[in-house]
C-alpha cells in the first residue's frame, strides 16, 4: 500500500518552537482551524500536544490532503478532522463550524499578497470576538531584512515566483487591520522568523 505522507525538513525543527506560543495563545476548548496545512505533520504534531482541543486542517492541493489524511491515521488522532478544500483568496469559507482560532503557517511569502489580503478577510469573518490568527514564518521590519539568510530566501522565492516573497510586517498588519484583525503580540523565533498573533476585535 503506497504511503501518502509527505515530509517538509523544516517542520520537524520549527514544531516545538510554534507548539510553545501555541500553548500560550490558544484556549481551553474549541475548534482551530489551519490554513494551508501542507504535509499535515504540524496538525498532528499539535493535536497530539493538546488533546483538548479539535483540529481542522485544510489545504486546496489534493496531494496534500491525502498527505495530511495519511498523517492522521499514522498518527492515530481522534482530534483531528480530514482535511478541507480551502483556499485563503476564495470570496468565503464554508466550515462545519465556527473556529476559536486560525493558524497560518508557511503560507504568507511562498503566495501572491492576494492570498494574505484572503486570509485576513476570511479569518475575521469565521472568527468571533477574541479569536486569534496565528502567523508563522519571515518577515521584514520596517521595510528590511532581519537576517542575511532572509536576503538570500526572499531572492529564491522570487525567482520561482515573482508574486511569492518574504512581506513586510508591517504591510501584513496593515492588511489584517483593515479586516479588523488587531496586533495581539509578536514573538521572536529560531532561524529568523516570527510568530506573530492577531485578536478578532
Amino acid at each position: 500500500m503506497t504511503d501518502a505522507r509527505r515530509f517538509a525538513p523544516a517542520t520537524e525543527r520549527n514544531r516545538e518552537p510554534i507548539l510553545e506560543v501555541l500553548r500560550t495563545w490558544l484556549p481551553g476548548a474549541g475548534t482551530v482551524l489551519e490554513i494551508a496545512s501542507g504535509t499535515g505533520e504540524h496538525v498532528v504534531h499539535f493535536a497530539v500536544a493538546l488533546p483538548q482541543l479539535a483540529f481542522q486542517p485544510s489545504d486546496p492541493d489534493p496531494a496534500n490532503r491525502d498527505s495530511i489524511a495519511a498523517w492522521i491515521t499514522h498518527a492515530k488522532v481522534a482530534n483531528v478532522r480530514m482535511p478541507l478544500d480551502l483556499n485563503a483568496t476564495t470570496s468565503s469559507w464554508t466550515l462545519p463550524e465556527a473556529p476559536v482560532a486560525v493558524l497560518c503557517i508557511n503560507m504568507i511569502h511562498i503566495s501572491p499578497w492576494t492570498a494574505t489580503l484572503g486570509l485576513m478577510r476570511n479569518a475575521a469573518a469565521v472568527l468571533t470576538g477574541g479569536g486569534i490568527l496565528y502567523l508563522y514564518g519571515a518577515f521584514k521590519r520596517d521595510g528590511m531584512h532581519t537576517a542575511p539568510s532572509n536576503v538570500a530566501f526572499d531572492e529564491s522565492l522570487r525567482a520561482r515566483d515573482p508574486a511569492w516573497g518574504v512581506r513586510d510586517l508591517e504591510a501584513v498588519l496593515e492588511a489584517a487591520a483593515g479586516a479588523g484583525l488587531a496586533l495581539a503580540g509578536i514573538t521572536a523565533m529560531p532561524a529568523n522568523n516570527f510568530s506573530v498573533v492577531l485578536r478578532r476585535d
